[in-house]
């Protein structure tokens, strides 16, 4: 029974000051009431939390839709994160094309020129879509999981004392405007008091109203004093928990390096793989290789371009190079002939074509009206025109 009484006791006062707090609210909306504002740096706090929340958000949101376009894919590990349990694993976009490429080339038949360069084509789809998973998989460890720490966890934290302190503010201005009024009644009572005549009765009921709002106003005194302390113990509470906003731009700050660190490697590997692809697939137009040695040389050293693409950049353009320049030109203009290896398989498009396998040697050597990508080649009694693209002369 007693615990009974004890929360009904309970529930009425919080209902009173839920109340009194709605009061006070809605006056200050409409202009009746006045309103403790707070200090300029507590403020300028709280919009830069405020700021740092909804860029945060933003910034994360996308960042997820660069990593996984596919809203439906989103949706899925959404919920089977709710739920504490693993996404089921499936081919990503760059895998799924590199399978359907190499499953075309098995059916085409590997031998083939087509099949042969979709089976290449397929490996490197692949190569590209387990490097995809690992920047995911990096940039949500390393970025998108302390951004979503941040708005979860920190800022939550940061908004629930914030209603405190709105909480706190609305009591004080409500006890504020109760000792208002308990001050302006025993001033109107006072004045009462002096201005009636002299009978007993009248004195007596007087004296008694006087006494009774004197109590009130000393009650209503005492009431802003504990809401004053509540409410600076608030503020000073809130003001450190948001001073910690710099802390998180520094730390949020080292986690972008590490995205775009994470982003970096993604694309060089890329771009190692697509120029291996291209090597295999023995698409070096002079053109293309002098070229790339121009944009290569400086602008990407010059933003510290991982080891890797250096070294894929810069080992290619050297083997066909010779190839091009030197050795073909000095073959050209003699009547000899040189040994050659075969970089990569060629079929014949004619009876004047030589086919070719690779890493195999033959003899080339130019007659006079040849185009200048084409050399006569020759393994035994066979003969036709090959690819310069497709050889590397031997010393």
């Amino acid at each position: 029974m007693n615990i009974m009484d004890f929360n009904m006791k309970k529930l009425a006062a919080d209902a009173g000051t839920f109340l009194s707090r709605a009061v006070q609210f809605t006056e200050e909306k409409l202009g009746q009431a006045e309103k403790t504002e707070l200090d300029a740096h507590l403020e300028n706090l709280l919009s830069k939390a405020e700021c740092t929340k909804q860029w945060t958000e933003k910034i994360m949101k996308q960042t997820e839709v660069l990593l996984q376009p596919n809203p439906n894919a989103r949706i899925e590990e959404f919920f089977y994160e709710k739920l504490d349990r693993k996404a089921p694993s499936r081919m990503n976009n760059p895998e799924l094309l590199g399978q359907y490429m190499i499953d075309a080339g098995n059916e085409f038949g590997p031998g083939t020129a087509y099949g042969n360069a979709l089976i290449k084509c397929g490996e490197t789809q692949k190569q590209i879509g387990t490097a995809d998973r690992e920047l995911i998989q990096t940039s949500a460890i390393n970025f998108l999981t302390p951004l979503r720490n941040f708005i979860e966890g920190d800022y939550k934290t940061i908004t629930k004392e914030r209603k405190l302190l709105q909480n706190k503010r609305l009591d004080l201005d409500a006890a504020k405007t109760r000792l208002k009024k308990a001050k302006v009644a025993e001033a109107r009572a006072a004045q009462l008091n002096t201005s009636q005549p002299e009978e007993n009765n009248i004195m007596v009921n007087v004296s008694y109203v006087l006494n009774l709002l004197h109590v009130k106003w000393l009650k209503s005194e005492q009431e802003v004093r504990i809401t004053q302390s509540e409410f600076d113990r608030q503020a000073e509470i809130t003001r450190l928990l948001l001073e910690g906003i710099s802390s998180t731009h520094a730390h949020h700050l080292r986690c972008l390096n590490d995205f775009v660190e994470a982003q970096m490697t993604y694309y060089a590997q890329c771009y190692k793989y697509m120029l291996d692809l291209q090597k295999q697939l023995g698409s070096f137009p002079s053109t293309f290789l002098s070229n790339n040695n121009q944009s290569s040389s400086a602008p990407v050293q010059s933003v510290s371009t991982p080891s890797v693409l250096v070294s894929a950049s810069a080992s290619l353009p050297s083997v066909s190079n010779s190839v091009v320049t030197s050795g073909i030109s000095e073959l050209k203009s003699s009547s000899g002939s040189r040994k050659a290896r075969v970089l990569y398989d060629y079929d014949a498009a004619n009876s004047s074509e030589l086919s070719l396998l690779a890493d195999e040697v033959i003899t080339v050597y130019s007659i006079p009206g040849m185009d200048s990508d084409w050399l006569m080649g020759e393994r035994g009694n066979q003969k036709g025109k090959v690819p310069i693209t497709y050889l590397e002369l031997l010393n």
